[in-house]
């Protein structure tokens, strides 16, 4: 098996390096630098861990597409900082000291060399999903924190998919594949991805502002997948009289038709959306292809010592 390439939730990871380090971690200048050493951190770890010949940090350039509040307006509104007039974004909720130390970890990233990609108009789920399903040679591991990103394992066509659960922390992370979503969740094993984000939108997902379908929990979806075989199925079965279906599931899938409808695109994850990355190749770099800028900024944010874990790692995967 090939060194497989790594796909990680930029936005997921720093978000969990901010909260699970302590925030008396800081610069010398006085500056908070938590997210940043712990980011730095996860990276070296994964590095050991994975062994990847290739990385790509993906971001969330637009963190709730207009496109998707047009489907669904709940999508993230609970998220949104303030009410913003016409015309101006939405600003996502964010600490204030997370900001800046996320401009220190691309600066970082620059200076490294470790490609970044984004996508503008979408988020970092669907820069994720385009990457892992344009690939064509390596495995791909998907690093995040959050189960949107579930929808995207498979084994058929290779190459194949697995996503890193980092969830309940990196020490604690479980590595997710058809198999493992199929006996965690009771969807069919042979569509498992797609099945899981189907699950997703007949449940709802009220960390996103999904409401789903009334009536219908976890359980319920998944017994209804694993009869009916999909989410197509399912509607096809609550359109017919002489279907299995209970009554009661009938209505309420029957009622809620046209949110489903609207739905269904919002919670698939994009594989289509036009990524850019930020450097000419995700191939990993063994060094630093700034060291002189790398070793300023490492000092200036306090970070040497993290630098020094990320290289070590580095230095231990094959030339």
């Amino acid at each position: 098996m090939s060194d497989p390439v790594l796909l990680l939730d930029g936005a997921s990871m720093w978000f969990r390096s901010y909260f699970g380090v302590p925030s008396s971690i800081k610069a010398p200048d006085g500056r908070p630098v938590n997210a940043v050493r712990g980011f730095l951190d996860s990276i070296a770890t994964l590095v050991t861990r994975e062994r990847p010949r290739r990385l790509v940090v993906c971001r969330d350039d637009d963190w709730r597409p207009q496109w998707r509040v047009d489907l669904v307006p709940s999508y993230k509104a609970h998220r949104v900082e303030q009410p913003q007039p016409d015309g101006i974004p939405d600003v996502e909720e964010v600490p204030d000291d997370l900001t800046p130390q996320v401009d220190m970890i691309m600066e970082l990233l620059d200076a490294f060399g470790i490609a970044t990609a984004g996508a503008p108009g979408f988020e970092a789920d669907d820069v994720l999903g385009t990457l892992a399903m344009r690939e064509q040679h390596d495995p791909v591991v998907v690093v995040s924190g959050d189960r949107d990103l579930l929808q995207l394992v498979r084994d058929e066509p290779a190459p194949t998919v697995r996503v890193l659960y980092i969830g309940r922390g990196l020490a604690k992370a479980t590595k997710y594949g058809p198999a493992e979503v199929a006996e965690l969740y009771g969807v069919p094993i042979d569509r498992a991805g797609p099945a899981y984000a189907e699950l997703a939108l007949l449940r709802g997902d009220p960390s996103d502002g999904l409401p789903g379908v009334a009536g219908i929990g976890e359980k319920t979806a998944a017994t209804l997948l694993a009869r009916h075989g999909s989410l197509q199925g399912i509607q096809a079965a609550a359109e017919d009289p002489k279907s299995s279906l209970s009554k009661a599931h009938r209505a309420k899938l029957l009622a809620a038709a046209d949110y489903m409808a609207a739905a269904e695109p919002v919670v698939r994850v994009a594989v289509d959306a036009p990524v850019h990355l930020s450097t000419t190749t995700d191939e990993l770099p063994l060094a630093a292809g700034d060291p002189a800028r790398v070793a300023e900024l490492a000092a200036a944010y306090g970070v040497t010592s993290s630098i020094s874990r990320l290289q070590s790692a580095l230095d231990r995967l094959p030339g």
